[in-house]
């Protein structure tokens, strides 16, 4: 055998024990005629104390980093403690050692402060996967898939595969497309989730469903992306919205407790699409910290009315307000003492490409009750103190003011949040802080194709007292700069989102059952019937044989793994993950294939 004991096994209740280790040598260090090696393998690290005699064979065969080593010795207590390993009170006196395989110098340190960067630990990726750092990530991941497998088991739902090969149906994101050999000329999809798949499963009778699938969408990435991605995909039948709710807000909390031992008793808290937008600026707000926005002018509805008009500045004469679309502010708490360079700095910040706005406004709230601002000449004291009130604004704090179009600048002032909440300290990745946002609009337009578009996908049923809004009329929009005033513009999905953190980490909703509903979903959007039917045909049907209610959820698995892990990437959580191009640098795929492949494909290549 060639190990009876691990690398992070053996304690001090083991010494004058025999035992065989096996694994990689991790740090070499000689003292005189002794050499201590640093032995490890997945479960942690063992100290080797090779005496005189074995010392000497060592220097006749030398050994190096990463060689994979048997060694033969007795535990014993070691001179020199070390309280920062498990392993650290003991060490093996090694008796024999065998070599069992030679490694070439390592392209960077395998430890956890490493010198690789990102792109060497992607070609090398096997030997980063040996970091602990790493393993520690990994160990996350199966932690929980096994917690959320447990939840689900222990509630009757059942996990069944669906297929990773497809019709290709694009709505919203693009589909991988596969080449059929036996099919000329065809090609299947690679699911971009198991949405059909799930509902039809309903259909079937198996009324608690649940797979952690992978999924594909061939689209631009980033830190948080991948082309391959895994989903907690989970579906019911027979429930409304609340009971998706009540299910899964068991299930993340149970995650939290096995995971990470948190006891996250607190019910989590729910918020609409219209107060999410309106109060942080996006629909994922985090709500870690408060510092809500303040809308001074906005053509931005709230409950279907402007909230704020923009009496309170404009007016003033000052152009970049009086003429904007919207006026937003966040008071940052405690901040008055900024100096002009601080505040410099954070107008180049939003000037930035990534943010794109044209200057900030700033409002200091003195103690006293006097204000400074960038923008006095136009606005008194009585003036600014207004607008503090407004901003809900208190002495000490200071107010920053972004002006511009509605969708910009809101996307701004809620980036700008994020970065004060980040620079105060207010963004722990410690802290943990659940949110349910509700009501989605189940339309949006696109001014592009001049129609509407579903939010989130064309299976999602609208609330049920907007039914009747959807089914009574027409989708068809005739002028596209009063597309707000259309009916279509009030109606509410039935779906749902759960936020950790600042990021969707859950999407799901209640879904259209009635074939005609569905039909007129895949109206609404612009599909003719022959369409709907060539891509959808098999849905429909299935929508005539006693489809249930049904409704479910998806969870981004990587996602809720690297908030969890406390990393703002999803790479570090995946074995063997992709770059920003949508390439493995290890197995330099995607790669061209030969002539004869494409032949036996029906495929001729047009790459210019």
């Amino acid at each position: 055998m060639y190990r009876t004991h691990t690398c992070g096994e053996l304690r001090a209740k083991d010494i004058n024990l025999a035992a065989t280790l096996a694994g990689w040598a991790q740090t070499i260090r000689k003292f005189g005629s002794i050499t201590f090696v640093d032995l490890r393998d997945r479960y942690g690290i063992t100290q080797l104390l090779f005496g005189e005699e074995l010392s000497a064979q060592l220097n006749e065969n030398a050994l190096g980093r990463e060689f994979v080593l048997q060694v033969n010795g007795i535990v014993q207590a070691r001179s020199s403690k070390n309280m920062g390993l498990p392993t650290g009170d003991i060490e093996i006196k090694v008796k024999s050692f065998s070599i069992l395989n030679k490694s070439m110098t390592p392209p960077f340190t395998i430890q956890d402060d490493t010198d690789g960067g990102d792109d060497l630990r992607m070609k090398f990726r096997y030997l980063d996967l040996r970091r602990n750092e790493v393993k520690k990530s990994l160990e996350l991941r199966y932690a929980v898939s096994r917690a959320a497998r447990n939840y689900l088991h222990e509630n009757n739902f059942m996990e069944i595969e669906t297929p990773f090969l497809i019709k290709s149906t694009p709505e919203g994101a693009r589909d991988f497309v596969v080449p059929s050999r036996m099919n000329a000329g065809q090609f299947y999809a690679l699911p971009q989730s198991p949405q059909t798949f799930k509902q039809l499963l309903m259909v079937s009778g198996y009324d608690r469903y649940y797979q952690i699938v992978r999924c594909f969408r061939d689209e631009d990435l980033r830190a948080d992306r991948q082309p391959e991605f895994t989903q907690i995909d989970c579906e019911m039948s027979f429930v409304e919205q609340e009971d998706i709710l009540n299910m899964f807000e068991g299930m993340i909390k149970y995650i939290f407790k096995q995971v990470k031992g948190i006891d996250y008793a607190e019910k989590i808290h729910r918020m609409t699409w219209e107060d999410a937008m309106w109060d942080y600026g996006n629909d994922k707000p985090d709500i870690r910290f408060d510092m809500k926005i303040a809308n001074l002018k906005s053509a931005f509805k709230r409950n279907g009315k402007i909230a704020a008009t923009g009496e309170l500045i404009n007016g003033a004469g000052f152009g970049i307000f009086d003429n904007a679309e919207t006026v937003v502010a966040i008071a940052v708490p405690g901040c008055i003492d900024y100096t002009r360079k601080q505040i410099d700095e954070i107008t180049d910040w939003v000037k930035r490409p990534q943010i794109g706005m044209q200057g900030l406004v700033n409002i200091k709230c003195n103690d006293d009750g006097t204000f400074k601002s960038s923008v006095d000449k136009f606005y008194n004291d009585e003036k600014l103190k207004a607008i503090a009130a407004f901003a809900n604004a208190k002495p000490s704090d200071l107010i920053f003011i972004l002006a511009g179009t509605e969708e910009k600048t809101r996307k701004a002032i809620s980036e700008l949040r994020l970065e004060m909440g980040r620079r105060l300290g207010c963004r722990k990745k410690e802290e943990f802080k659940l949110l349910w946002v509700l009501d989605f609009p189940l339309f949006e337009y696109s001014e592009e194709d001049n129609r509407w578009v579903a939010r989130h996908h064309p299976f999602t049923a609208p609330k049920p007292d907007h039914i009747g809004t959807m089914i009574s009329n027409d989708p068809v929009i005739t002028k596209a700069a009063e597309y707000l005033k259309h009916p279509y513009a009030s109606i509410k999905a039935n779906a749902y989102d759960m936020v950790l953190n600042g990021n969707e980490i859950g999407g799901g909703s209640i879904r259209i059952f009635q074939r005609d509903l569905q039909e007129k979903m895949f109206a609404a959007l612009g599909m003719g019937r022959e369409e709907s039917l060539h891509k959808f045909g098999f849905l429909l049907g299935a929508f005539e044989y006693g489809a249930p209610p049904h409704g479910g959820i998806a969870f981004g698995f990587d996602r809720l793994c690297s908030i969890l892990g406390g990393s703002e990437s999803i790479r570090d959580f995946i074995a063997f993950p992709k770059n920003n191009s949508g390439r493995d640098v290890m197995l330099d795929a995607p790669s061209a294939i030969d002539e004869k492949q494409l032949k036996e494909l029906s495929i001729q290549l047009n790459v210019k």
